[in-house]
């Protein structure tokens, strides 16, 4: 997979943020070097976030976002300045674009305290450099406030200046942790065997397998592993054509039960969305979370969330199939809602649970800030993987390849 072929939940994610006219827009189109975003001088031209996935050196894939004015006005920039805000959501870093002349402005400095309490991390472009009167209230800043100016360079949208300095600083930012996150290939040894379950049904799509069933097959591939592939309708076959048992099976969650009717106990078994999850973000409070299912009442509300917004075929997962099973499960009347894409309540206060997906085409810092939010609501939430294998009283033995996850749910009993 090339640079430009990285999935957008796997690229760093770089917001741009500012009032009006401090010049967002061009200094996105200076750092990357495209006419990426609409400049103009009239306040509010940026009326929706525009986000462009790109390789961006020297810090390899990742997506830009330009935002509206965090200080637009009436009923529509009242929504385009939370539309803006619910962005910050999944910024792995954070770019304050502030007009140097004009300095820091009071909603500049609440976006610096959003990014404090958000813990991203944060950069302010000090724009128009070029002018004697921005060098000088930057002067001032160091001065007065030295915590948020060692945050600060100046930049010149119009002539290039700092630009480079600009790139070379975000890029410190998004250095990748020492030890990089594995979706599966630290659960088993180099060498093994794993069987990975792929339906393909009406939901599938054409010419190509999903995302975490692409991403599991690298991961066991760069792990010195042997991914055997196959759809549920010949995992027996599958099976008994292995000269020994496989260290571990991944399915599909739709089918998580006919799978392991087929697995032999003997044999570890998971689903990509558990998978998923674990890579993503806190599996272990996706597991707590899904306790919460079993004392679901009449007239509860369950939304039911995924990252992606695909277009939804008879017999969907997420809208007709863990409906119809928590239904069942609980043998209660429930009241469904259902979001995709970025599409996430900030106020979850009326939902009695939240079953997200596994999160493949969100970032990790995307995933965490959603379960956070149901966190500080205090509505359990939990993930398709884990709902289900719980529905299905098999959630023990797909936690079991996964220590951690298995010792929570242990020490929850």
């Amino acid at each position: 997979m090339s640079l430009n072929d990285t999935a957008s939940g796997e690229r760093v994610h770089i917001g741009f943020f500012g009032v009006r006219n401090a010049g967002k827009s061009s200094v996105v189109n200076a750092v990357t070097g495209q006419e990426l975003a609409v400049v103009s001088d009239v306040r509010g031209t940026t009326t929706d976030p525009v986000k462009k996935a790109m390789e961006l050196l020297p810090m390899g894939p990742v997506v830009i976002i330009d935002t509206p004015g965090i200080d637009d006005e009436g009923e529509l920039g009242v929504k385009r300045v939370e539309r803006a805000r619910r962005m910050l959501a999944s910024c792995d870093i954070a770019v304050l674009v502030v007009d140097g002349t004009r300095g820091l402005s009071e909603a500049d400095r609440g976006l610096i305290g959003e990014f404090s309490v958000r813990q991203v991390p944060y950069l302010i472009a000090w724009n128009k450099c070029d002018d004697a009167g921005a060098t000088r209230m930057l002067t001032e800043l160091y001065g007065a406030d030295p915590n948020i100016a060692s945050h600060a360079l100046s930049v010149s949208a119009r002539t290039g200046k700092g630009v480079h300095e600009l790139k070379e600083r975000l890029a410190g930012l998004a250095a990748p942790d020492a030890r990089p996150r594995r979706v599966v290939a630290d659960l088993v040894e180099p060498g093994s065997t794993v069987v990975l379950v792929c339906p393909i049904d009406a939901s599938a799509p054409k010419g190509r397998l999903i995302m975490p069933q692409q991403m599991t097959i690298r991961d066991l591939l760069d792990g010195g592993c042997v991914p055997v592939v196959c759809r549920e309708t010949e995992l027996a076959g599958a099976l008994r054509a292995l000269q020994a048992p496989p260290a571990l099976v991944v399915t599909d969650s739709q089918v998580f039960g006919q799978v392991a009717r087929i697995v032999p106990e003997s044999v570890p078994l998971t689903s990509f969305s558990i998978l998923m999850l674990r890579y993503k973000a806190d599996l272990i409070e996706a597991v707590r979370g899904a306790a919460a299912l079993d004392g679901l009442r009449d007239g509860d509300r369950v939304l039911i969330s995924e990252g992606c917004t695909h277009h939804r075929q008879c017999g969907d997962i997420g809208t007709v199939k863990i409906p119809h099973w928590l239904a069942e499960h609980t043998g209660a009347d429930l009241e469904f809602s259902f979001t995709s894409g970025v599409e996430f309540p900030c106020d979850l206060s009326g939902y009695a649970a939240v079953i997200h997906c596994g999160g493949c085409m969100l970032n990790a810092r995307e995933m965490r800030s959603r379960q956070a939010t149901a966190a500080e609501a205090g509505v359990p939430m939990t993930n398709y993987g884990v709902a289900i294998a719980h529905m299905h009283g098999i959630l023990r033995r797909s936690l079991a390849p996964i220590p951690a996850a298995l010792s929570a749910l242990d020490g929850d009993r």
